[in-house]
């Protein structure tokens, strides 16, 4: 278990030097104020009213040190009522011999009890609550951290085979239709992978290094798709390390191709496009191929997944849109926050 009583609700030696010494302070006070009235029972209860807390303030460091971690937040409850309780029944006495020197007529038993141990038990309880709520938070942050990264993970192990899978077949495809231009590609896919895989897992990117892929991806589809294939790429150089979560360009990329280039018979160009925007930065990829069509908007299984990621990632921050073009084609939008 953390530490149970932080800065701001810890026992009294743990406490900034301040603070005991406004609490000394308010002793003295008190304890002269009843004096220079000479309110002698008063001063019988307050220190029946203090034992109890000075016990409890000596118990709870002692035990959230030796037997916090094995018996938790309900072992430090029991220590506090049972110190609270202690120490009450110890005040009793004291306090009758207190009143049967100077202030006789004292307060019933059960009175004093009820008021010693109910006094003590709101004034540390409060912060030890308070300490155990700030530590249930902070677990189920830690809980919701853990689960985020695990839906990220299975999420992008989504990506990863259906990302390796294209590049491959293309390979293929161009082994059996252009033997001599295979090797050449071959050679390029070589390069790309060794430059891209060592990234496939991992959880941050910058928008540099994801336009660099894009680019040797596009590269290696216009090795396989000849002159039907124009490409560009713009990224400035001021946002090239902004961070971006990996494959989500590449997800927009491979579908401008297989939904732009692969269906369409004639010339193709696919444009990435980065530029900062109010509030964070745009990312569109854009192709005036194919088109859309009867088909539904960004229905595929790699948009959702992109869908979902940025969900996680980003919340309702990032936004993501598909649109047909007004002469055909296609463009995706992602805004991403900074």
């Amino acid at each position: 278990m953390n530490a149970v009583l932080d800065a701001g609700a810890a026992p009294p030696r743990a406490r900034p030097i301040r603070d005991q010494l406004l609490a000394l302070l308010l002793m003295a006070v008190l304890v002269a104020g009843s004096a220079s009235l000479h309110r002698f029972a008063w001063l019988g209860v307050f220190g029946a009213i203090m034992l109890p807390l000075l016990l409890a303030s000596i118990l709870l460091p002692v035990w959230q040190r030796f037997g916090g971690d094995r018996f938790g937040w309900r072992g430090m409850w029991s220590c506090l009522l049972f110190a609270n309780l202690a120490g009450a029944t110890v005040a009793l006495p004291l306090y009758h011999a207190w009143s049967a020197a100077f202030a006789p007529g004292r307060l019933p038993d059960q009175q004093l009890l009820a008021t010693a141990f109910g006094i003590g038990t709101a004034i540390l309880g409060l912060p030890l609550w308070q300490s155990q709520i700030r530590e249930r938070a902070a677990q189920m942050a830690a809980l919701r951290h853990a689960a985020l990264a695990a839906e990220l993970k299975a999420l992008q192990a989504q990506v990863e085979p259906h990302f390796l899978y294209n590049t491959l077949a293309s390979a293929r495809y161009l082994a059996r239709h252009d033997s001599g231009r295979a090797v050449q590609m071959l050679e390029h896919l070589i390069a790309y992978l060794h430059s891209a895989l060592p990234d496939l897992r991992a959880r941050e990117s910058t928008l540099g290094r994801e336009c660099e892929l894009a680019g040797h991806y596009l590269a290696l589809m216009q090795l396989r798709f000849g002159e039907r294939l124009q490409y560009r790429v713009d990224c400035p150089d001021a946002l090239r390390e902004t961070a971006m979560a990996p494959l989500l360009l590449m997800t927009l990329v491979e579908n401008a191709v297989k939904h732009g280039v692969e269906p369409q018979p004639g010339a193709v160009s696919v444009s990435v496009a980065v530029r900062q925007v109010a509030g964070g930065v745009l990312v569109s990829v854009s192709d005036d191929g194919a088109g859309i069509g009867q088909h539904v908007l960004g229905s595929g299984v790699g948009l959702r997944n992109l869908r979902a990621r940025l969900a996680a990632l980003y919340g309702d921050k990032a936004t993501f849109q598909l649109t047909a073009g007004e002469d055909g084609g296609a463009a995706s939008v992602m805004v991403l926050p900074v």
